[in-house]
């Protein structure tokens, strides 16, 4: 498939406002690939996390989001940006399958384990979606970790880690891992 244009031009927008109004520190953009498939994997704080992940990458990010967002006109808005729509009361597997495609075809997946924001800044359990896609399709998972606010008076940061693959099908353990390495950015400066 190809990349959306759509998405490219609603990219540019985004970036330029998200750098205007809320200044967001980026660091370690580095460790996401420019080419093959990658899931960028992360704790979910606002509605405005995944425009900070388009700021950051270049590259076309397939967002999966709740299914409930993909009507009217935002549903226009989101299938023309090739978000994928999770049905999460019949536990996603189709969102999976759509994903995997993506994966597959060397495209980026950004995916937010706890399924939800976090009101009180504590992350919550993990999903199996990230880590069953990157052991299944051998897909690179770069961690990150968003902290901060997003306001004028505050600036959101977000820090990439080194990208890693699920070394086995144990969902568990594997959430475990990414859990730490997402964790673990919050004290990387």
């Amino acid at each position: 498939m190809k990349e959306s244009k759509f998405y490219k031009f609603i990219r540019i927008i985004v970036v330029f406002l998200t750098r205007t109004i809320f200044r967001p520190k980026i660091v370690g953009v580095n460790n996401i690939p420019s080419s093959g498939r990658v899931i960028l994997a992360g704790n979910h704080t606002s509605y405005f996390d995944c425009l900070l992940l388009m700021c950051a990458c270049r590259r076309n990010i397939h967002f999966l989001a709740k299914c409930e967002l993909f009507t009217g006109v935002k549903g226009l808005l989101f299938s023309n940006l090739e978000l994928i729509p999770v049905d999460r009361k019949n536990g996603g597997g189709d969102a999976f399958n759509f994903a995997k495609k993506y994966l597959e075809e060397d495209k980026v997946i950004g995916i937010f384990p706890e399924g939800t924001t976090s009101n009180d800044g504590k992350m919550l359990p993990f999903k199996r979606g990230a880590v069953c896609m990157s052991y299944d399709c051998k897909s690179l998972i770069v961690p990150f970790c968003i902290t901060g606010k997003y306001g004028f008076w505050s600036r959101p940061r977000i820090v990439f880690g080194k990208g890693y693959k699920a070394g086995s099908d144990d969902v568990s353990l594997e959430n475990e891992i990414l859990r730490e390495k997402i964790l673990s950015r919050y004290t990387k400066r």
